[in-house]
């Protein structure tokens, strides 16, 4: 085996003792990191670790990514919404694992760098905008989950405006250098809030989160 391959498998390895989603073992084993990390950093495409992809922005750490995706219990016919792109690489996986995949990203040139690599890979139930004035994508609303990959100060009401009844949300709240990981249920009866542990994340810039 080589180095790819072997730390590809120990990933695999321990994500099994931490995430009991199969399916979510299943998208990650499937989607190849190393095409959504800088061609310097390949060698650590599957290090349980974040990586800087330029402009101040990260590919999370795979077992954060696992732990975010699994939140949303995805069955396979969800329309499901992104906040921060970045890469790609999550995009791809929640692309796995639902019918469709709006994701929003600020930084035009990693929103276009992250379409051409998942169009190459074949993901086409996954469409790519650039972020506008507000948080979210109105356009194609409800959702049946929303997940972010970035740190907001509390939970954007727009974001659960956004989503259908039983919807889930998944975001870090908190300060800019520290969160807590977030999921919302949106229920008639009073939203369900759960924490999920402690998380690192940029900031989610827009207004209903830190305006700049």
């Amino acid at each position: 085996m080589d180095h790819l391959e072997t730390t590809k498998a120990d990933l695999i390895g321990n994500l099994n003792l931490e995430i009991t989603d199969k399916r979510v073992i299943e998208a990650i084993k499937h989607v190849p990191r190393e095409a959504f990390v800088p061609k310097e950093s390949c060698y650590a495409a599957y290090e349980d670790r974040p990586l800087s992809i330029g402009f101040g922005q990260t590919i999370s750490q795979p077992f954060i990514v696992a732990l975010m995706v699994q939140a949303l219990n995805l069955k396979g016919n969800e329309k499901v919404l992104e906040l921060g792109t970045g890469s790609g690489y999550e995009s791809a996986i929640l692309a796995e694992l639902a019918r469709q995949v709006i994701t929003i990203e600020r930084v035009p040139e990693l929103a276009a760098s992250a379409k051409q690599v998942l169009q190459k890979l074949g993901y086409f139930n996954i469409k790519v905008h650039i972020a506008r004035n507000y948080l979210g994508w109105l356009k194609n609303a409800p959702y049946d989950a929303i997940i972010v990959s970035a740190g907001a100060p509390s939970i954007p009401d727009i974001l659960l405006e956004q989503l259908t009844w039983g919807g889930r949300l998944i975001i870090p709240t908190g300060s800019r250098w520290q969160q807590e990981l977030t999921k919302v249920t949106k229920l008639k009866t009073g939203n369900k809030v759960e924490n999920l542990g402690v998380c690192y994340f940029v900031p989610l810039i827009g207004k209903g989160a830190w305006e700049k």
